[in-house]
């Protein structure tokens, strides 16, 4: 166990107050902080101080509005799909209205986490929405496909930066200890943004045009960009080192590579073709390189120091494992209550209500409990537990589960990843110290990413496989014609298949999502072994989250 430094107290760091000073170790960086935290919105915790209540809520209202932004986009957008590829063309090129957006988000992550360490994080978290905001309006002018690939790249650039800004600034503003309270509210914005998404894509596509899909960001990032600016108030920061130009250039080549290959492969190529080979050559190479580089550089992108806490780098492995599981989840789920429970896909967020609903009560306990007590170890340990029990249920559907069961099952992966999802973040960031806060966040929601990446790509290679070979035993050569383009079927594509073909493909997608979940459940274990050995550091609590105080720092 190693101990940084004592801070001074908020009362006493007067340059940080100012703004003027540079952050030069963990024990001013924390100073500052708290300062800030005084200034801004006084201790969250501590209403017997009285200072500005409101504020806070403010505060907190605007980041949920970005979080929203970042995580509504995309729901958004696939629902807008159609009508997009109606009017502009192009549809050979329509994967990369997904893929631009991802790839930009993925590979900028990082580098707005240590931005904000560097620069602070108002100015970057605004500059952020500004750019992702830029983005939406060119998206909703955009005249023909190149120009909206273009422009959503560049949507995904400020993506990047919304979600990494928002848990940072809750970091710095609101001790570990106190944090679960607000779990409930970044869970609920989730939630909402997966069943609601899809809804309003849908309704503002009908009534105002696709365009609005996009132009309907503007209003809510103004919002928050006026809230954040006039209410949020943080030390100015600025770090004499030069930015690690090389180190995130190697970061971006090697995380694009990742994502290309896990969009492309089984679908636009082959696993075992020439250009996913070539992908994986230059994305391991480029990887390679960047960690060589961050031993160098004099502010790494990603410092490896970050990983010598055990608690740290086992929550990012259980990160990594609950987005892989989350994101094949909700691929998963409504394709097989629409294709074999003949559920209606207009409403295709409402399907996977009772898990999210789960996943919504399970994290408000969770936080609650947390702050109450100060322990959380049992919360990683508790939701792996349930991810493997939910997904080896969810592995046990066939063609006669009922949609109460599946609901029930679903519940259950639901209560598992309430368990984890906001806790992964906490125990995370408690585990570094507060100069390292936006590289902590940074690097927690890239895992997270990365691993949804994973999960679609196996997940979904894994479902094709055994759909197509399934369809081939039951019905032949036409069940071979059926999915030799894809292997999953739109509504109106089933509805045209003679009788014998469409129940063959209710038993193919069933048998397909019974091979997805459980190697999902067996993906889960490895995050179970991971939270049991994860040690309960206590929380930073109001005292020495808002002062500056002690911190301690878990080491391998």
């Amino acid at each position: 166990m190693k101990a940084a430094k004592p801070a001074k107290s908020a009362g006493s760091a007067k340059p940080a107050e100012q703004g003027g000073a540079p952050a030069k170790s963990a024990a001013a960086s924390q100073a500052s902080a708290a300062a800030a935290t005084a200034d801004a919105v006084g201790a969250v915790s501590g209403a017997d101080q009285g200072k500005q209540p409101r504020s806070v809520r403010v505060v907190l209202m605007a980041l949920m509005i970005a979080m929203m932004l970042a995580m509504l986009d995309n729901m958004i957008i696939g629902t807008a799909m159609p009508t997009i590829v109606g009017e502009l063309g192009g549809l050979e090129h329509l994967s990369w209205v997904v893929t631009a957006y991802t790839l930009a988000t993925a590979a900028s992550t990082p580098i707005w986490g240590k931005l904000g360490d560097m620069y602070g994080r108002k100015g970057v978290f605004m500059t952020s929405i500004v750019l992702f905001l830029i983005g939406s309006a060119l998206s909703g002018m955009a005249q023909d496909m190149g120009q909206l690939i273009g422009f959503r790249a560049v949507q995904g650039l400020g993506a990047g930066g919304l979600m990494v800004g928002v848990m940072a600034i809750i970091g710095d503003l609101i001790p570990p200890r106190e944090r679960g309270k607000y779990q409930g509210m970044m869970a609920g914005v989730m939630a909402l943004a997966m069943i609601g998404g899809p809804l309003i894509g849908g309704t503002i596509t009908d009534n105002w045009g696709w365009r609005w899909s996009f132009y309907i960001n503007l209003p809510l990032g103004v919002i928050a960009l006026i809230a954040i600016s006039a209410v949020l108030h943080l030390p100015k920061k600025r770090v004499d080192a030069r930015i690690d130009y090389l180190g995130a250039g190697l970061l971006t080549v090697g995380i694009t590579s990742i994502v290309l290959v896990t969009t492309w492969g089984g679908t636009e190529y082959a696993w075992d073709s020439a250009r996913i080979m070539e992908l994986i050559g230059i994305g391991v190479a480029a990887l390679i390189g960047f960690l060589f580089v961050q031993t160098k550089a004099a502010a790494p992108i990603m410092p490896l120091h970050i990983f010598r806490s055990r608690n740290f780098t086992l929550m990012s492995v259980v990160g990594f494992v609950a987005g892989f599981v989350m994101f094949g989840a909700v691929l998963f789920l409504p394709l097989y209550q629409q294709s074999v429970q003949g559920a209606s896909a207009t409403n295709s967020g409402l399907l996977l209500l009772p898990m999210l609903g789960a996943m919504l009560v399970t994290s408000m306990v969770a936080g609650r409990v947390t702050t109450s007590t100060g322990r959380y170890k049992a919360f990683p340990i508790v939701g792996s537990a349930l991810m493997v029990v939910g997904l080896y249920l969810l592995s046990l559907m066939d063609t006669d589960t009922s949609r109460l069961t599946s609901g029930v099952y679903m519940a259950v992966v639901g209560a598992g990843m309430g368990c984890l999802m906001q806790i992964t973040m906490l125990v995370s960031q408690n585990s570094v110290e507060m100069k390292d806060m936006g590289v902590a966040s940074s690097s927690t929601t890239l895992f997270r990413t990365l691993g949804s990446s994973f999960g679609v790509a196996i997940m979904g290679a894994l479902f094709n496989h055994r759909v197509q070979d399934v369809m081939a035993e039951r019905a032949g050569a036409l069940g071979s014609k059926v999915t030799e383009q894809s292997a999953q079927l739109d509504a109106a594509s089933l509805a045209k298949l003679p009788v014998a073909a469409r129940e063959a493909y209710q038993h193919a997608v069933a048998s397909g999502t019974h091979s997805a979940f459980l190697l999902g459940a067996v993906i889960a274990v490895v995050a179970l072994v991971g939270a049991v050995f994860v040690k309960e550091v206590p929380l930073r609590g109001a005292g020495a989250g808002a002062s500056g105080g002690e911190k301690s720092v878990e080491t391998v």
